[in-house]
């Protein structure tokens, strides 16, 4: 039963990702960076003298912009990773023995993606006890916390699965990981910009602006900052939704959308690995 759960690709990639001073130079980075956000947080807090009243509000607001933080963080590290998981082994041309191998498409490219996920579980964790100074001064509830870690998990294997379907369809890495860039520029970036377009043709109560309703929900709904924020704060969730007029959650709308993401991609990856193998004979 064990063997055919069994990737020899998944194993070896991710022995030699743990065993890489690379990785793990990364996650030093990553909590450093953690690290230095909460300490300069808690000394402008307390007005650099290390004493002072420390309110659940106070805790609420730094929970708030950490979580954005660690977001963004998982959206820049997450293509490096990835990017590179086949285009790599083409420009060092293995990927041709790879593929003569007894693994299959599927298991080579969900090895490959894995791999890097795990990795990239590996920084959520680590990133756990510094959440737990947040529970000292309250303001947060265990749900609260737990939500957005799953979604933070959907969004890694979707962001994953965008950068392991460029490094298919590409020869190289560089472009693979700028597409991959592109695209996370894109969730991040462009959907704001369309949501605070749309949401301004909304408010402007003319017949253009009451067809955008929808679009305002929709380019929210993908957006992961916009998803953290009504994780966050309900209240964000609900206002959105009197103002678009769609009841349903965002996080609903955001599941969906992502699982199709990895959906797609992932069968684009396994159908044109050996595509592109014959193609280029």
């Amino acid at each position: 039963m064990m063997e055919r759960f069994y990737n020899p690709v998944f194993v070896k990639e991710l022995k030699l990702r743990f065993r890489s001073f690379k990785s793990f130079s990364g996650l030093m980075f990553y909590l450093a960076v953690l690290c230095i956000f909460i300490a300069g947080f808690l000394l402008l807090t307390t007005e650099f003298t290390g004493k002072g009243f420390f309110r659940p509000e106070t805790s609420f607001m730094m929970f708030a912009v950490l979580t954005i933080l660690q977001m963004a963080l998982v959206l820049f590290i997450t293509p490096s990773l990835t990017a590179g998981a086949i285009s790599s082994e083409r420009e060092k041309q293995t990927l041709n023995i790879l593929l003569t191998t007894t693994q299959s498409s599927t298991q080579i490219v969900i090895g490959k993606l894995l791999s890097s996920v795990s990795f990239l579980v590996l920084m959520l964790v680590a990133g756990l006890p510094l959440y737990s100074l947040v529970f000292l001064f309250g303001g947060v509830s265990p749900s609260q916390l737990i939500s957005i870690f799953l979604f933070y998990l959907v969004t890694v294997v979707a962001i994953g699965s965008i950068g392991v379907m460029f490094s298919t369809i590409t020869k190289k890495t560089i472009v693979a990981m700028i597409a991959t860039y592109g695209s996370i520029i894109f969730l991040g970036g462009i959907t704001a910009f369309f949501f605070f377009l749309t949401m301004a043709f909304h408010q402007m109560g003319n017949a253009v602006g009451a067809s955008t309703s929808f679009m305002t929900y929709f380019w929210a709904s993908i957006n992961p900052g916009a998803l953290m924020l009504t994780l966050i704060s309900p209240e964000m969730g609900n206002a959105l939704a009197e103002l678009s007029g769609v009841e349903l959650p965002v996080w609903i709308t955001y599941l969906i959308a992502y699982v199709l993401i990895i959906v797609l991609c992932l069968t684009i990856a396994i159908k044109k690995l050996r595509a592109n193998m014959k193609s280029n004979r």
